[in-house]
């Protein structure tokens, strides 16, 4: 058979049709997802605001993936955005380093997994906390000074 076989052609019509994903979000009333060079979230990004918002919230009890994407979500007001393909490899890789321990909560039929901190992942927030630290102040100041420039 040569050529694209129909279902392809049926699902490159159909992601051709598809909504933008900001273009979704407004229409269900959210907000625009920044944007990908939005200089500051990026800074914070490549500073490891992820890794140290999942090693803090661990810290404070065991998770889930799910429970911890609501929760970066909830705290950064929606800036941050974090997707399945997103937290669970991170989540893979921190427990691969023994930064957290995973667990199935019903081990038989691998239901939900569940994180703890480690003892070497605490040192290792405390680490990232304080090496992200300069980069949030760096975006408070720039944020302060953006709104007294507008008077805000």
């Amino acid at each position: 058979m040569t050529g694209v076989p129909r279902r392809a052609k049926e699902t490159e019509r159909a992601v051709a049709e598809a909504a933008t994903l900001d273009a979704a979000r407004a229409a269900a009333g959210g907000r625009a997802a920044p944007a990908k060079g939005d200089p500051l979230l990026a800074e914070l990004r490549r500073a490891g605001l992820l890794p140290v918002l999942v090693l803090h919230f661990l810290g404070e009890g065991p998770s889930y993936g799910n429970q911890l994407m609501e929760r970066v979500s909830a705290t950064t007001g929606g800036l941050v955005a974090v997707n399945p393909n997103t937290m669970y490899p991170l989540l893979r890789s921190l427990e691969g380093r023994g930064l957290v321990a995973g667990e199935w909560e019903h081990p038989e039929r691998r239901s939900r997994r569940f994180y703890r901190l480690t003892d070497d992942g605490e040192a290792e927030r405390e680490r990232l906390a304080a090496e992200i630290m300069p980069h949030l102040d760096a975006v408070a100041r720039s944020v302060d000074l953006i709104r007294r420039e507008i008077g805000g």
